[in-house]
């Protein structure tokens, strides 16, 4: 059974992502990709559309037709239409994300050293006995799946959509679980962190916090004004956003708050902005909240959207560990995908339990003892005080989101599906052992990367290239 407290390994982002074209992974330097330590792949999402050659494309010259080999990387070589599949994948995701375009040149020549360095690596991988059997490379099928919100079956008829072979598709999950593999044996070896770095890192942050740039994490109930509000109008608006920051002084959980008064669009993730330098705030807000400590309640302030009651969620110098964070007591009951019970089938199955347990006709405890398969289900589904980042980022942002008492509608992760109840949040100082525990945990990731991006320059200086025709 996995105890899902203990799933989520310290998170690296990685310099270069390494990226699958057939499902738009393509994160070029603009975007890199999420990984969770060096252990398997990512979170895959699959495009919107599939790109396809515009008209104008398919009726161009015999030159951009033809596929012929644009660079041969120790002997294998790479086509113009490979790099033209992960060019096009490239552009949709760029003009998707709002981002700059490049020129198209310049980003095939950036495509096509992708390309190199992705084969040089599957061929060290291959070299090194690196194997993937069947059995997992089913299970990154299903985990695509579920991280796009569609079945299996879905997931082969889109492909099938987007002109994708299913077998191609999964040869390269195949390629990319191979490679995961070897980054980890590679790499992870070299980000061990000592006691006597760990002493260096907090006194060098110590001594540099006066100049070290504040980062905070508000939550925010915002009681919005309509434009040409009457007096009378914005006089209750203000008596509304007093009476709620009065009763968030008085204790009442900030995140129900939020669910009651908060207009919508400031209502995810429980009012919280996410932890973020002070000079990416309203300098109304960092001056509101300036002389407050973690738990602390501002405002309500008036600025052009409205009232703003502010908590103040968290409060650090850049670079170091927070000394005081909010921890959640949450519960969970977890449910399998599997061929005998759909994605679809879990979801309708928990949705009744929280139908019958907010209708007093259920226990959340029973319930999970009898069905869920977390490690907690012997323990009602307990998972016991929860400091923020333990979970995946799918199951802590819903749970986030949930007021003291409250049940989330079922929450689809890759591990399978969850209802989640949150028993209580507290904000809390960090031990002088977490504390360092926090410190390791950030020296590791950085050795983390520092070890892929040399590693990835020797992979790919080892590697014989030879540059053939430049891709059309």
């Amino acid at each position: 059974m996995t105890n899902y407290r203990f799933v989520v390994l310290p998170r690296l982002r990685r310099a270069l992502a390494h990226s699958l074209g057939l499902i738009a992974l393509l994160a070029m330097p603009l975007a890199p990709l999420q990984a969770q330590g060096l252990k398997a792949a990512t979170q895959l999402r699959l495009p919107d559309a599939a790109p396809r050659a515009s008209a104008s494309t398919s009726t161009g010259s015999t030159q951009r037709q033809a596929d012929f080999i644009v660079a041969v990387v120790n002997s294998e070589p790479i086509t113009n239409s490979e790099v033209r599949t992960k060019l096009l994948r490239a552009e949709q995701q760029l003009s998707q994300q709002g981002a700059p375009m490049p020129p198209r040149a310049e980003l095939a020549r950036e495509v096509l050293e992708r390309l190199i360095t992705d084969k040089a690596q599957l061929q060290l991988a291959r070299e090194s006995g690196i194997r993937v059997d069947d059995g997992a490379v089913e299970g990154a099928v299903q985990t695509v799946a579920r991280q796009n919100q569609i079945s299996v079956d879905e997931l082969r008829q889109r492909l099938r959509a987007d002109g994708i072979a299913y077998s191609q598709f999964k040869s390269d999950l195949r390629d990319e679980l191979m490679v995961s593999r070897l980054r980890q044996r590679e790499i992870e070896p070299k980000a061990a962190v000592s006691e006597l770095e760990i002493d260096q890192f907090l006194r060098e942050q110590e001594g540099k916090a006066g100049a070290s740039a504040l980062e905070l994490n508000l939550a925010q109930i915002r009681v919005p004004v309509p434009e040409n509000a009457s007096a009378a109008q914005v006089a209750a608006l203000q008596a509304k956003a007093q009476q709620v920051a009065d009763r968030a002084r008085a204790g009442t959980d900030f995140t129900a708050l939020v669910n009651e008064f908060s207009d919508a669009a400031a209502r995810a993730a429980g009012g919280q902005m996410g932890l973020r330098s002070a000079d990416r705030y309203p300098p109304l807000f960092v001056e509101a909240t300036a002389k407050l400590r973690t738990g602390d309640i501002a405002g309500p302030l008036r600025s052009g959207a409205g009232f703003h009651v502010l908590k103040v969620i968290e409060k650090k110098q850049a670079g170091m560990p927070s000394t005081t964070i909010t921890q959640t007591h949450a519960r969970h009951i977890l449910l399998p995908v599997t061929p005998q019970q759909s994605e679809a089938a879990a979801i309708k199955k928990l949705a009744d339990f929280k139908r019958r347990i907010e209708a007093g006709q259920a226990d959340f405890a029973t319930l999970a003892r009898e069905n869920s398969i977390d490690g907690s289900a012997k323990e009602g589904g307990d998972l016991g005080w929860a400091n923020p980042g333990m979970f995946v980022p799918e199951f802590e942002k819903a749970m986030n989101g949930l007021a003291v008492n409250g049940i989330s509608e079922p929450v689809v992760s890759r591990f399978g599906v969850h209802l989640i109840q949150v028993t209580g949040r507290r904000d809390t100082q960090l031990t002088q052992r977490e504390m360092r525990d926090a410190a390791r945990n950030i020296l590791r990731e950085k050795k983390l990367e520092e070890a892929y991006a040399v590693w990835l320059q020797e992979v790919r200086g080892r590697a014989y290239v030879e540059y053939r025709e430049a891709p059309q």
